[in-house]
């Protein structure tokens, strides 16, 4: 993973920079008001078991979000 890509694409342990939100809407909005903004640091925790939904940690809280809104995220490790 050496540019960008979306979020759900992080491996367990990975930290990453968010570059861009390709989302609309209210999910959008949703994300900004969770701390999902350009330049945010993000860690990817853990993925379930059958891979929906992954914890993220964003601005110290544990964030668990699906894969549909989490591929609109894009990331730069």
């Amino acid at each position: 993973m050496d540019d960008i890509c979306s979020m759900d694409r992080m491996r367990e342990g990975q930290t990453a920079t968010v570059t861009g939100i390709e989302l609309t809407g209210s999910m959008r909005r949703r994300l900004q008001d969770i701390g999902i903004i350009e330049g945010t640091n993000i860690k990817c925790l853990q993925k379930s078991p059958a891979g929906d939904p992954i914890a993220y940690l964003i601005r110290g809280a544990a964030i668990a979000l699906r894969i549909e809104d989490s591929s609109g995220i894009l990331v730069r490790p």
